[in-house]
C-alpha cells in the first residue's frame, strides 16, 4: 500500500487535488468532521498521513510515506534526505529579510555584524547570512517573529512572505529575499528505486498536471 504525507494547512486543498488526479482520492481527510490521521484513499489502495507541514519531510526521509508534498521552505530548513521531485507551482511566498520601515537598511548587507535576527527558519537565514559574509546572532523563535524589532530584542527578521501584509500592518518592510518558495512533490529514494511502477505512475501523472499548468 502507498502511503503519502499531506501537510495540513494551507497546502492540504491543492496536495489533496493533485493526489486525487493521479488516482488517489483523499478527499475525505477535508470534510470538517474528519479526526483521524491516517486516512485511507477511496480506492483502498492508499493511506494519507495528515501531520504538520515541517513532519512531512521527516517522515518521508524513514520511510513511513512513500510520497509526500511539503514548502520548499521547510525542505531548506530542514535538509533532510529525500528526492525532490516536482516543482507544483502553489502554495507560493517568498522567504525574505524585513526590518522596521523607519531602520533605513535598504538590503540585508547593510545590516551592522553581529546584530539579532529572529527567525522561525534559523538553519535557512544562517546560510543567507554566511552567504554575504555578514555575522548574525539568530534568535529562535516560534511564534510571531514580527514582534522581533517592534519588542528590540532583534534588528531584522527572515520569515516566509505571502501578501506583505502582515508585515505592513506592523510596520516592516522587506529589504532582501532569500528565495521563492513553492509546495514540492518529495519521495523517500530508496523506495523509488525499489518501485515496482505504481510509485513512478504517480509521479509522472503529477509532473504532467504542473507541466500543463506552466504552459
Amino acid at each position: 500500500m502507498i502511503t503519502v504525507a499531506l501537510a495540513k494547512g494551507a497546502l492540504l486543498k491543492d496536495s489533496v487535488t493533485r493526489f486525487a488526479k493521479a488516482g488517489l482520492d483523499f478527499s475525505a481527510v477535508l470534510e470538517p468532521s474528519n479526526r483521524l490521521l491516517m486516512v485511507p484513499s477511496v480506492c483502498g489502495r492508499a493511506k494519507a498521513l495528515l501531520v504538520r507541514n515541517g513532519d512531512v519531510p521527516v517522515y518521508v526521509a524513514y520511510g513511513q510515506a512513500h510520497l509526500g508534498i511539503v514548502g520548499f521552505d521547510v525542505l531548506s530548513e530542514k535538509q533532510m534526505q529525500v528526492a525532490n521531485l516536482v516543482d507544483l507551482g502553489f502554495g507560493g511566498c517568498r522567504m525574505s529579510v524585513a526590518v522596521k520601515s523607519t531602520s533605513g537598511y535598504k538590503s540585508a548587507v547593510e545590516l551592522p555584524p553581529h546584530c539579532r535576527v529572529a527567525s522561525k527558519f534559523t538553519n535557512c537565514a544562517r546560510r543567507f547570512f554566511e552567504g554575504i559574509d555578514l555575522p548574525v546572532e539568530l534568535v529562535h523563535l516560534t511564534g510571531s517573529v514580527e514582534l522581533g524589532p517592534l519588542t528590540g530584542i532583534a534588528e531584522a527578521i527572515v520569515d516566509l512572505v505571502a501578501t506583505g501584509r502582515t508585515l505592513r500592518e506592523n510596520g516592516l518592510v522587506e529589504i532582501d529575499q532569500l528565495f521563492y518558495s513553492t509546495a514540492r512533490l518529495i519521495a523517500h529514494p530508496l523506495s523509488l528505486r525499489l518501485d515496482n511502477g505504481k510509485l513512478q505512475q504517480i509521479v509522472d501523472t503529477i509532473q504532467s498536471q504542473s507541466d500543463s499548468s506552466c504552459l
